[in-house]
């Protein structure tokens, strides 16, 4: 079970990736960039995926965070109530309200690293974390435009 704050983890895949003698680069891979993404539902696998980094002769590892901020669920609010208007009471209005309890949180990580041209990554996020990538669609799809999410802070040491 996923928890609900990756803060932990994250605090474990910089302590884990030192220990590998690998330096962290802070940086969002983004899905233009040619990628494999590392697959494998243990739940230390971004273990094995820092050790194939090293294996690869990596001298750095990517990694970039979600934090969800106050701003993103207001701004989410205001455009599902523009779009559900005169329905106040929409399930995606209580969705995005839940997400309230979640502000400051990190939802999602993203660890990477190069090899002969490709990028190479191990995600990670959380069930409201994906829940508000759903709601975000939801507005999009509706036409409206919410937040670029990766453009938070990324791994602030």
């Amino acid at each position: 079970m996923q928890p609900d704050n990756l803060i932990s983890l994250k605090d474990d895949m910089v302590a884990f990736i030192a220990g590998h003698g690998l330096r962290r680069f802070n940086g969002y891979i983004t899905d233009e960039v040619p990628t494999v993404i590392f697959e494998d539902e243990d739940a230390d696998s971004w273990k094995d995926f820092v050790e194939h980094a090293k294996a690869a002769s990596a001298s750095f590892v990517t990694m970039s965070e979600v934090t969800l901020e106050k701003s993103d669920v207001a701004i989410l609010l205001e455009q599902l109530r523009d779009q559900t208007y005169p329905d106040a009471d929409a399930i995606e209005i209580e969705d995005a309200e839940s997400l309230v309890k979640h502000v400051g949180q990190i939802g999602y990580l993203q660890l990477g690293f190069a090899h002969q041209g490709v990028m190479f990554l191990f995600e990670t996020s959380t069930d409201w974390y994906e829940q508000f990538q759903e709601l975000i669609e939801t507005v999009t799809d509706l036409g409206g435009i919410v937040v670029d999410d990766h453009d938070h802070d990324h791994d602030e040491d």
